[in-house]
């Protein structure tokens, strides 16, 4: 059996791995850009993708380019805690939560992809622009290549995986009246400034007022010789802006000027000197089926989702994980891609929908509703007297359940076969 992956990000990458790994010897992965270059900001890797990562052997190489959170805290614009809970080992995970360049993750995989399944593994300049399945029920794939002036050539796979993101070209055939993703009616800025440590170093802090937000985290555990390290910080607004200034910080700096949250300034990391980006964001309606015959969907090209709960990433490797191990049970790859869709489709549909009502993230909409001045009442670190616990740890335990991300669900060893890595971590243990 051969197989196609459309998609060299970290979902397609994970596959190959995957595949390989299950005993599938003949994979390519096919690249739209001319090159894999480190590009993006941070992400992060929910306890159980990095289970999945490490059976795949790549869980020293993947401590070391990362730093593993060790808290999460939602307050409000006050600076108040709305709700905080441990992350990682701190929370009974057998494995940590690991925040990373998103590039730096990219590059390991196709290292590793170039090293286990050859150096031609992945084919770069090769845009997916459709496909049609044959009678034989072989897939016929049409390649575009705008390096060598915009000439095509074609493929033909046993299966094809769209990996493609969220304007898959192969999902765009399977659902050719979809249309564009759907706009979520929220601006996003992103970047990443080198900047002081806070709250310990190990922190990711969600603060909102309701309709502006701000995600911080660290992406590096040591300091540099001035005492920073880089942070990912995402901001974000709810609405239409009034104004839109030409310099892209003067249209949201302004607003968290007063923004501060233990010894976190939100103003000093947002107003680094380095490159911000603007985009709206979007997702996508879930799909009533994501596999037909010999081709199915992977990662965001499957199940695009608004980035709550840093689940994205997380998914796309859990994907590609169950993907594989179908395809090792089953030597009829239609029935095998037909119970990968029966295992993710039903969990990433519901995923895609807590998303879109803001996931955990809701938390702080709730307290900016009950208490928009702020929290005056007993004082409690977690406004007891405004928000009950149990309401927020309900809400909490809700979405990682649904997730999959949840010790009861992480703690266990990989159900997809761990060929490589171990059932659990043989460093950074528990006690940290």
């Amino acid at each position: 059996m051969n197989i196609l992956i459309a998609g060299a990000g970290i979902g397609g990458l994970t596959a190959a791995l995957s595949l390989h790994a299950a005993g599938c010897e003949d994979v390519c992965v096919v690249e739209a850009a001319p090159e894999i270059r480190p590009l993006g900001a941070g992400i992060n890797l929910l306890p159980n993708a990095v289970r999945e990562l490490a059976a795949l052997g790549l869980y020293e190489e993947l401590l070391r380019r990362s730093v593993p959170l060790e808290r999460l805290g939602y307050f409000n614009h006050h600076g108040q805690t709305v709700w905080s809970e441990r992350r990682g080992h701190g929370a009974g995970h057998h494995w940590p939560q690991l925040a990373v360049f998103r590039g730096s993750l990219q590059e390991l995989l196709a290292a590793r992809v170039a090293e286990r399944l050859g150096p031609d593994a992945v084919r770069t300049d090769a845009r997916l622009t459709g496909f049609t399945v044959a009678d034989s029920g072989r897939v016929r794939v049409d390649l575009g290549h705008r390096s060598r002036g915009g000439t095509a050539s074609t493929v033909e796979t046993d299966v094809l995986v769209g990996a493609d993101g969220i304007r898959s070209a192969v999902r765009g055939t399977l659902y050719p009246q979809e249309g564009s993703p759907r706009s979520q009616g929220v601006v996003v800025w992103r970047g990443v400034t080198r900047s002081r440590p806070f709250m310990g170093g190990r922190s990711m802090v969600v603060m909102g007022d309701g309709r502006w937000k701000v995600v911080v985290y660290p992406l590096a555990d040591l300091p540099d010789a001035s005492g920073d390290v880089p942070v990912n910080w995402a901001a974000s607004y709810t609405g239409d802006l009034d104004v839109r200034p030409a310099e892209v910080r003067d249209r949201f700096l302004p607003r968290f000027a007063d923004w501060r949250c233990e010894d976190l300034v939100v103003r000093d990391v947002l107003g680094g000197a380095e490159p911000a980006q603007e985009f709206p964001m979007m997702d996508r309606d879930p799909l009533p089926r994501w596999s037909f015959g010999p081709v199915t969907l992977l990662g965001d090209a499957a199940h695009a989702m608004a980035p709550m709960g840093s689940n994205a990433t997380t998914q796309a490797v859990v994907d590609a994980r169950a993907l594989a191990h179908a395809v090792s049970l089953h030597a009829d790859p239609v029935h095998a891609l037909r119970e990968y869709d029966r295992e993710r489709r039903p969990a990433m549909n519901r995923l895609q929908l807590m998303n879109r009502a803001k996931g955990p993230e809701v938390v702080i909409d709730l307290a900016c509703a009950r208490a928009p001045e702020g929290f005056t009442g007993t004082g409690t670190g977690d406004a007891d007297d405004v928000l009950p616990h149990r309401e927020l740890a309900a809400i909490a335990h809700a979405y990682a359940t649904a997730a999959g991300t949840d010790p009861d669900s992480s703690n266990f060893p990989s159900p997809y076969g761990s060929p490589e890595g171990p059932a659990h971590p043989v460093r950074a243990g528990a006690a940290r």
